[in-house]
């Protein structure tokens, strides 16, 4: 399995990402063990706002590319509607 996810920061900015095999949660974990992003590496500590699970991983990174597009204004709406916040 594949995932594109986001995460919320603790300066309120979401951070975009993928992973491989592990769930959205496990990724979470190392984010906030300092070795998930440089980005979230200032910014901990994050936690799981959205995630979508793919097939394969061209799809998850085109997803993950998607995201990093929308305004915070969209993301937020995406966030909201997952409900897991």
């Amino acid at each position: 399995m594949h995932f594109a996810y986001m995460v919320r920061c603790s300066d309120n900015s979401l951070y975009s990402g993928y992973t491989k095999g592990n769930s959205p949660k496990r990724r979470v974990q190392m984010h906030n063990m300092g070795i998930g992003s440089k980005y979230t590496r200032t910014r901990l500590p994050v936690r799981l706002v959205y995630f979508e699970k793919f097939e394969n991983k061209r799809e998850a990174m085109k997803r993950e590319y998607a995201f990093k597009r929308l305004s915070k204004k969209q993301k937020e709406k995406l966030v909201e509607e997952f409900g897991i916040e």
